[in-house]
Formats: C-alpha cells, structure tokens, sequence
C-alpha cells in the first residue's frame, strides 16, 4: 500500500449507492480525514425542522459557525422526515453557499482527505484545491431502497423509501446550482455489482497508480 502526503479523492452519487460506506472504507486505508456533505444538509434539515427559523440563511449561518464537523458525525441524521427535507433544502444556492464555505474551512487545512457528496468533483474540488481521483457511485434502485430501508430500521414502508429516493435523485440531478452530474473523469463504481471488499478493492486499484 502507498503511503500519500497528499491526496484528495472526491467521491459523488445518487442517494443510497454506497458511496458513504465506500468513503468510510478508502479512508480508514488510507489515513484520509472524511467529509461527508451530505451530513452537512443534513443537520441544516434538522436545525430547520427542530426550530422552524423566520429567516433560514441568518440562522444557518450562527449555527454552523459554532458547531464542529466532530460534533456534527456524531448526531442521529438520517430520519425519513430529514431525507424527504434535505432534497428541498440542498437547493437553496444561499444555503449552499453556507455549507459550501463550511467544507473548503475544512478542506483547506488537510492534505489527505476524501469528501462525498453530490457536486462535490464539479463544485467543491473542482479547483483550488482540485481532486486527485474522483469517483461517482450508482446502484439499481431496488437494491439501493432496500438499503436505506434498513438504514431507517423499517420505520417507513419500503415502497415510501424507493420513492424517496427516485425523487431525491430526481431532484439533485435537476436542481439550478450545482446538479449532481458524473464529471468526464470519474471512475464509475457500481455498487449493486460489487460487495464492500470488491469495492473496497476496486477503489484501491485506482489510488495504488496514482503519481
């Protein structure tokens, strides 16, 4: 295994296709810290539906400027009510500029990261500093819903989650700012083809040539 002094992997995909596991996976190996967006929208959702703010941008502002990134993994994010949220939110450019300037505080003091999200390779590594490797992950939607069913604990019917999902995907690839797109180099993982260790593997195969 390489060992880096540098290296920046962006990591981007639809809702439910592994990319989150796949992330946590390339960065243990690989002493990567990771920054997930999508966990950044997340508790926006959650600080939005828990306090019901007059004014959005004012209030998301003071909250992720006295909060950390440690703080932040460590909440429970990842209820029905959030994820049908959080497609809606993630499409407010003036939130996105919140988050935005959040993740590049983090970026900018760490040489060895991998960040997952949705724009992350188009948008937020696109430049200054620019991914080393890019991924975008995808995975059939009957396996995919079938993952976040079980991510939710059952709670909702599995029909509820798959259509959560179209939209939420549906939703990411037609928003104005910063859509979810496969930029031109981005290796494709396809998840629902593979287990963790294949792509566990995969992933490694790509990050082992890179000079």
């Amino acid at each position: 295994m390489k060992k880096f002094k540098k290296l920046i992997i962006a990591c981007d995909g639809e809702s439910a296709s592994g990319k989150s596991t796949a992330a946590k996976l390339i960065s243990k190996k690989y002493g990567l810290l990771l920054i997930n967006s999508g966990l950044l929208y997340r508790f926006a959702s959650k600080e939005i539906i828990n306090n019901n703010p007059k004014n959005k941008v004012t209030f998301l502002k003071k909250k992720f400027r006295n909060i950390s990134y440690k703080k932040i993994v460590k909440l429970n994010l990842h209820s029905e009510e959030i994820s049908n949220h959080v497609a809606l939110l993630a499409k407010n450019n003036n939130v996105r500029k919140i988050v935005n300037f959040f993740q590049r505080k983090l970026i900018k003091t760490n040489k060895k990261i991998c960040v997952e999200g949705r724009d992350i390779a188009s948008k937020i590594l696109a430049k200054n500093p620019k991914y080393d490797l890019a991924f975008y992950f995808k995975c059939n939607i009957k396996i995919a819903s079938y993952r976040r069913w079980m991510d939710v604990k059952k709670k909702v019917s599995l029909k509820t989650v798959k259509k959560s999902l179209i939209n939420r995907t549906y939703m990411d690839k037609k928003r104005k700012h910063s859509p979810l797109i496969k930029v031109s180099d981005a290796i494709l993982i396809r998840t629902d083809r593979l287990n963790k260790k294949q792509v566990l593997s995969k992933m490694s195969e790509h990050i082992e040539k890179f000079n």
